[in-house]
């Protein structure tokens, strides 16, 4: 590890790290109750808001069209500063409408940068390291979301909705401006195409990373509301829950970087889809407050299993398709999550079950297709 931090590219894309997946993590912790008890939405609204915020994701591949005229890293500082001033504007506009706008600003922010931060840190750091750097990140991206967690357990009675988003995207916004007159960057990389990749010999990053954003979406959407519905988590018992959940993957993350490099993707993915069967058929049938809050937790550990998705592809790639290929990727990813957020909040209405048996369906899927890994490797 350090070699790896002395590498310029490593503070740095750890720093906006920090940032948006802290800035993220005060978002969705208050999102639930700000939308619940302050605006007064049901889960149709929930569904749809959450539906367009991935819209971003969706449109991920424009930041190919982007790097034209800003370079890459440039473009992951200005993301962050977008994303913090969605999120300092989210208390002051406390209506369906308005909560909309502030999403889809903090979204935009939030994409935009994991596309580059993906493809800056592929480009960076070679095949044998990249899953520990991916992990260390994601570590210590729990380590922050601690913070957070702390924060919100201590503060969130005393101050408003309005003083909690504000303080929050503040720090965002004056970080990522001092991270916008450093460089990191290195002149001997491949020189990536400036123009979007798709290519057959990469059918099966394409095919996992649509079941994972399918996946991951009916989680993102529904599993805190399932926790606030349902089972009546307040403000500070979700903190708490968020507060364990990253305390463990701040331990378990490096040590998932390292299966990866000792025992493969097709080994570590296929342990994740197992269990996230299991873990959504769960959702749908548990009954009790505590055990909702541990198949959460146990939800958010396999979600780093994912890593492995990159890795992958970074092993069967041409080096200059990386920063094109994580666009079209992002865009694979958010394809299904325009629309299942939307139509899982319409079902929900029949049924909450339904939205958590779709997410076992797709887990199922993707375990069968993560058995072509090896096969793919061999062609390389």
């Amino acid at each position: 590890m350090q070699s790896i931090r002395k590498n310029p590219m490593y503070f740095y894309l750890l720093i906006l790290t920090l940032c948006a997946t802290g800035g993220l993590q005060a978002w969705r912790t208050l999102f639930d109750n700000f939308a619940v008890h302050v605006i007064g939405l049901d889960g149709n609204h929930i569904g749809i808001i959450q539906s367009i915020r991935e819209v971003p994701g969706f449109l991920a591949l424009l930041v190919v069209y982007a790097l034209l005229f800003i370079k890459e890293h440039r473009l992951a500082s200005l993301a962050v500063l977008i994303l913090g001033i969605g999120v300092a504007l989210t208390g002051l506009f406390p209506s369906f409408y308005g909560l909309i706008f502030t999403t889809l600003m903090m979204s935009f922010g939030f994409h935009y940068f994991e596309t580059v931060n993906q493809s800056l840190t592929l480009q960076y750091f070679p095949k044998e390291i990249a899953p520990l750097v991916f992990g260390r990140l994601r570590s210590l991206a729990s380590a922050c979301n601690i913070a957070v967690g702390v924060f919100f357990l201590i503060f969130s009675p005393y101050l408003s909705f309005v003083s909690l988003y504000l303080s929050f995207g503040l720090v965002i916004i004056l970080t990522a401006l001092w991270l916008s007159t450093t460089n990191p960057t290195r002149v001997d990389l491949p020189v990536q195409r400036k123009e979007m990749v798709v290519r057959k010999e990469y059918w099966l990053f394409y095919i996992l990373t649509f079941l994972a954003g399918a996946r991951r979406q009916i989680f993102i959407a529904f599993a805190v509301f399932l926790l606030v519905k349902k089972f009546n988590f307040s403000v500070q018992e979700i903190a708490g829950l968020f507060l364990l959940n990253n305390f463990v993957n701040y331990f378990l993350s490096p040590y998932i970087g390292r299966c990866i490099v000792q025992f493969g993707e097709r080994k570590v993915l296929s342990t994740e889809y197992a269990a996230l069967i299991i873990i959504f058929c769960g959702y749908a049938l548990v009954e009790d407050k505590y055990i909702a809050g541990l198949l959460y937790i146990l939800d958010h550990i396999f979600f780093n299993f994912a890593i492995a998705i990159k890795t992958f592809f970074q092993k069967i790639a041409d080096p200059a398709d990386i920063a094109p290929s994580m666009a079209v990727g992002f865009t694979i990813n958010h394809v299904a999550a325009v629309f299942l957020p939307a139509l899982g909040g319409l079902l929900w209405l029949i049924d909450y079950r339904i939205p958590f048996v779709g997410g076992a369906l797709f887990s199922l899927l993707s375990l069968i297709a993560v058995q072509f890994i090896p096969g793919q490797l061999q062609k390389k």
